[in-house]
């Protein structure tokens, strides 16, 4: 899905430069209030321009005619900045247009037998069949089979994955195609309401909705605005007590070098750009309010497994009881497993069959499963003989068969104990609520995660592990990993209420999960991020999709937000400071003649009254369109702290915005007196 990341693209400056045009419609204008007072000064200067053809009083028709050029053209800048960011998301639109293809479906009847439809006929609920080879018609939850998915046409990344009946790797999305086995996938979407539909729509730049701070941004430049027009409307006064003719093209060329033209222009680009970055990241984000408030999140939640620890956990010891032989305690681990659809479950098995070259237990006929949910933390199986078999959590399991008025043996509590401290996780084992050993699973610490923690706590951010396991084997991953706190034997009711807590304390929280468990926490969270591979339900609750399936992406989406907030900040900063030269370029030009004490301000030197105001003009029209590709691309972060950020941007931002159009205005002035 990934496009080439050039900012100027001939076939997207070519659709920017016509929307450019298009967007000088005065309802379209009035939306950006900066620059729609620009564009009401041109119509004004086009007005001044043939008035002055056969009336004097107002300058020269050629010189009103130029100041009107560049006055249409700070418009047309700031319109072809929104464009082009505008062009690049649809272009990115297009791209997934060209996925989202009619495919034939074959869907499975009541009778179990295939019939072929189109893939929007297809409704929610439907059932159909895919094998090596098919392009899969739509979005669905695996019910049945395995198979390896080709998913590059939605995330560029050409290698396969696996995608599976049960847990949280069921989800499969339209466009992708099967590579190998068969799946029968349930569709979960409604016709025009699917993955790929709601992605097509999320990065038309055109329907993007101003978030909260770019509201307000907007408000307090409309305010700006307003207390200039003010100023300009009472400087005509004023010259005429002080007996200084003033045109009208000198008042609104101090008019709108005196706004904040430059970031009025650039505002709406930067908000486009930076859900446009998250894009070209594989992050499809619901809103531009989610990009911002990843920038300002305060505690990120991370699941361990796959996050912290690579892939799942496996199972790599047996331990017996001492009133037990290792047979039919491996039977019993078996037994209890063959129900589980988890990675780990399915490792239990494999470790049995490697230690034990003997044939595995055979399931009775009639064995009721009992699966794993995130309640019981346990699952196994009831036999008609009456054996009730289960592998679970130490603490769980403890209960079982404390409650039954059994014993629970010493040895397997200091093996549990000696797993968890090892970083390991133990699985108790209990036949008629007797304990008869423990499973160890183990995970492998992801190399240089303890980096990109270190990372997070520069930008000021904490990190909490969140896990099933139980205290002892949480803090040591937790440790071992560096991550500031955890979460232990986690339940879907723990995530969300750790959330609430920390938002009642007026903290911003984002979360990553992939399971329908997940869904409360990624709903609460002020930034969810939902991994493609996960549930549907999961993708719905989150406020942004991961399509690389990568858990530590939310370190990127976090260095995203913050990078759009210093961008717009220094942009703010930069137009605000450079304001001040104009200032000095225009006013003392107007005035100095009847008041000489201005003299003192006119340290630019300028040619003329004339050559000053188009200096000044010209400079905040080219301003624009040379700042566009730093808008786009946004200024660069590193995680050196709030305030230290805050020094460098007011050096290079503030001091640079008053010093670079002092010395742009000279060489334009330098340039324009020849002429003038």
């Amino acid at each position: 899905m990934n496009s080439s990341n050039k900012l100027f693209e001939p076939a997207l400056v070519q659709t920017a430069l016509k929307q450019s045009f298009i967007k000088l419609d005065p309802r379209v204008m009035v939306r950006n209030p900066v620059m729609f007072t620009v564009e009401v000064g041109t119509v004004v200067m086009a007005y001044v321009t043939v008035y002055s053809i056969n009336h004097t009083g107002q300058g020269s028709p050629i010189y009103n005619f130029f100041i009107f050029l560049i006055l249409f053209l700070t418009v047309l800048f700031a319109n072809f900045a929104e464009a082009i960011a505008e062009a690049r998301g649809k272009a990115q639109a297009d791209s997934l247009r060209k996925t989202r293809e009619e495919t034939p479906a074959r869907v499975v009847l009541s009778n179990g037998s295939l019939e072929t439809r189109s893939s929007s006929q297809l409704k929610k609920g439907d059932v159909f069949f895919c094998e090596a080879g098919d392009t899969i018609p739509t979005d669905g939850e695996i019910i049945e089979g395995i198979a390896t998915i080709d998913e590059s046409a939605i995330t560029g990344e050409s290698a396969p994955v696996i995608r599976e009946s049960g847990g949280d790797k069921s989800s499969v999305t339209g466009g992708t195609k099967v590579l190998s086995d068969q799946i029968k996938v349930m569709v979960s979407t409604e016709p025009g309401e699917s993955f790929l539909d709601k992605m097509i729509a999320l990065v038309e730049g055109a329907s993007r909705q101003k978030t909260p701070n770019e509201i307000a941004l907007t408000i307090l430049l409309a305010s700006f605005t307003l207390v200039f027009i003010i100023v300009c409307v009472t400087l005509k006064p004023f010259a005429d007590y002080a007996n200084t003719p003033i045109t009208i093209a000198a008042l609104i060329s101090l008019f709108v070098c005196l706004i904040p033209t430059t970031i009025g222009g650039l505002l709406s680009a930067i908000g486009i750009a930076g859900m446009d970055r998250a894009l070209r990241a594989n992050v499809i984000t619901k809103s531009g309010k989610a990009v911002e408030t990843a920038g300002d999140i305060d505690v990120l939640l991370l699941d361990k497994t796959g996050t912290i620890t690579i892939g799942n956990r496996k199972a790599t010891n047996f331990y017996p009881t001492a009133n037990a032989n290792l047979k039919e305690f491996t039977d019993a681990c078996v037994l209890s497993s063959l129900a589980d659809e988890t990675p780990e479950g399915k490792s239990i098995v494999e470790l049995a069959t490697l230690q034990d070259s003997r044939t595995l237990p055979v399931i009775p006929e009639g064995a009721e499963f009992i699966k794993f949910t995130a309640e019981t933390r346990s699952s196994g199986l009831d036999t008609p003989d009456g054996r009730r078999i289960r592998k679970g959590a130490f603490d769980s399991m403890r209960n079982i068969v404390t409650k039954a008025g059994n014993v629970f043996p010493s040895d397997i509590e200091e093996e549990v104990k000696r797993i968890a401290s090892n970083g390991g996780t133990p699985l108790v084992v209990t036949v008629n609520e007797n304990a008869l050993g423990v499973i160890e699973l183990q995970d492998i610490i992801k190399p240089g995660i303890s980096e990109r923690f270190d990372r997070l706590r520069k930008m000021g951010v904490k990190t909490v592990m969140v896990t099933g396991d139980n205290p002892l084997t949480a803090k040591f991953i937790a440790e071992k990993a560096g991550v500031d706190d955890f979460i232990a034997e986690a339940k879907p009711e723990d995530k969300m209420n750790y959330i609430k807590d920390e938002q009642a304390l007026g903290k911003l929280v984002a979360m990553m999960g992939d399971g329908t468990n997940d869904a409360p926490a990624l709903a609460q969270a002020d930034v969810g991020v939902a991994m493609n591979s996960g549930t549907q339900a999961a993708k719905e609750a989150g406020n942004m999709v991961d399509l690389d399936n990568d858990p530590t992406k939310l370190i990127e989406i976090v260095e995203i937000g913050k990078q759009l907030l210093i961008t717009r900040g220094t942009l703010t900063t930069f137009s605000i400071a450079n304001d001040v030269a104009k200032y000095f370029a225009i006013v003392p030009a107007l005035f100095i003649a009847s008041i000489p004490a201005l003299q003192s301000l006119n340290i630019m030197g300028l040619h003329s009254p004339e050559s000053a105001i188009m200096s000044a003009v010209i400079f905040n029209a080219i301003i624009i369109p040379i700042l566009i590709p730093l808008a786009l691309k946004g200024v660069a972060y590193k995680p050196i702290g709030a305030s230290a950020l805050l020094r460098r941007n007011l050096l290079i931002y503030g001091l640079g915005g008053v010093i670079a159009p002092f010395i742009g205005i000279k060489l334009i002035d330098l340039l324009v007196g020849l002429f003038v």
